[in-house]
């Protein structure tokens, strides 16, 4: 039995809304396929042990990731130095260490609890040690963006994944507006 994994972006949750369309979607059209979504901490390494750790336990099968912004680059990482098999991408995020660097020392609060978050430079390191920003595996990707993304800019994702399939839609926004969708479509590549 195949396995997907939905890895959800920074201060979000397995409650997000497309994890939660996800999840729908596969009971009622893919029940062969087992659905995971951990909840992830903000914390860099917390959030890679978690992840490292699931992947560990689904060795013996196929896995399927479909990440969303940070999620985006955590299922790169999970691609490129781990043993999953294929990655969906929805408006990842690119070299987070780079964006996050300014943000040491402020606190967030997670989208969907009361749980805070303050990052310090060590979030920062483990991030940049992390990025892939050279892809051995470009075959293994589908970037799926939205021009009218406001959190991220579409085009470092372009130019990051640009050996690999890619749909650039114009207008939408950073949740990727009409995800629901592309379900099918995001299936079939992985199975491909």
């Amino acid at each position: 039995m195949a396995a997907l994994i939905y890895v959800h972006g920074f201060l979000s949750s397995p409650k997000s809304a497309k994890a939660q369309i996800t999840k729908r979607w596969l009971a009622k059209n893919r029940p062969d396929i087992e659905f995971y979504c951990p909840s992830l901490s903000a914390y860099s390494e917390l959030a890679q042990a978690k992840l490292e750790g699931l992947i560990k336990t689904l060795e013996s099968q196929t896995v399927y990731l479909i990440g969303s912004s940070l999620g985006g680059f955590w299922s790169t990482h999970l691609i490129e130095r781990c043993s999953a098999d294929k990655a969906v991408l929805i408006n990842p995020a690119v070299a987070p260490h780079t964006r996050f660097s300014s943000w040491v020392g402020e606190t967030f609060q997670s989208y969907y609890s009361d749980d805070t978050y303050e990052l310090d430079q060590t979030d920062i390191d483990k991030l940049a040690e992390l990025d892939c920003a050279t892809l051995t595996h470009p075959e293994k990707y589908w970037l799926m963006v939205q021009t009218g993304d406001e959190t991220l800019d579409y085009r470092d994702a372009v130019q990051r994944y640009r050996a690999c399939k890619q749909l650039v839609e114009e207008g939408g926004d950073h949740s990727f507006s009409g995800y629901q969708d592309w379900l099918p479509a995001i299936i079939e590549f992985l199975e491909a």
